[in-house]
């Protein structure tokens, strides 16, 4: 397949701004004279990533038993209605925030089907990317919020896991919602590469 390509740093920084919203995940860099080679990791793929403030509502647990260490922190943002959404996860936690997470989130554990995700899309069942895997989820009260980072909204979903970045103990979690995402702006693809 026949790419574009350039060397020149300015350009590429306008075509990485502007293919965000021409629904591209980013740009590829590498040196002119690499050629792909399968399996080989030379290559560094540059994705658009922003931030949001997400509802915590739910954990997997880690692998070794429930209780021990959490996975994931499931997370949430209200939809117009005000009903909270599960749209992906976090789980970049090395294991001792693992184990430091999943103490700190037992007080906000509920058995309540009520709370968390509630009426809205919640985690869990099979899919294409599960397989059998087992994802069983534990609900969380809906009181906690987190900033993560993610690539790309697709349905109302996270395309790829989110990264958690920070604690957000200043922003009530009803104001996590869908609104405060960014929606890139298409750009024609023909004045994309054409210029």
């Amino acid at each position: 397949m026949l790419t574009l390509a350039t060397a020149d740093r300015a350009l590429a920084a306008d075509w990485f701004r502007r293919s965000e919203g021409a629904g591209f995940d980013g740009l590829i860099a590498k040196r002119t004279d690499d050629r792909y080679e399968p399996g080989v990791r030379t290559w560094l793929k540059v994705k658009h990533l922003r931030t949001v403030d997400c509802v915590v509502a739910g954990l997997r647990w880690a692998k070794g038993g429930p209780g021990r260490a959490a996975g994931a922190l499931l997370l949430g943002l209200h939809d117009g209605e005000g009903v909270l959404h599960y749209v992906g996860h976090a789980s970049s936690f090395k294991a001792p925030e693992r184990r430091e997470l999943a103490k700190a989130l037992r007080e906000f554990i509920t058995k309540d089907a009520s709370e968390g995700f509630g009426d809205g899309r919640s985690p869990g069942g099979e899919s294409r990317w599960t397989g059998a895997r087992d994802t069983s989820w534990v609900r969380l009260l809906p009181e906690l919020v987190c900033e993560g980072t993610f690539d790309q909204l697709d349905q109302g979903r996270f395309r790829h896991g989110s990264t958690f970045r920070r604690w957000r103990p200043d922003k009530p979690p009803e104001a996590c919602d869908y609104d405060q995402l960014e929606t890139a702006v298409p750009e024609e693809l023909e004045a994309l590469l054409c210029g």
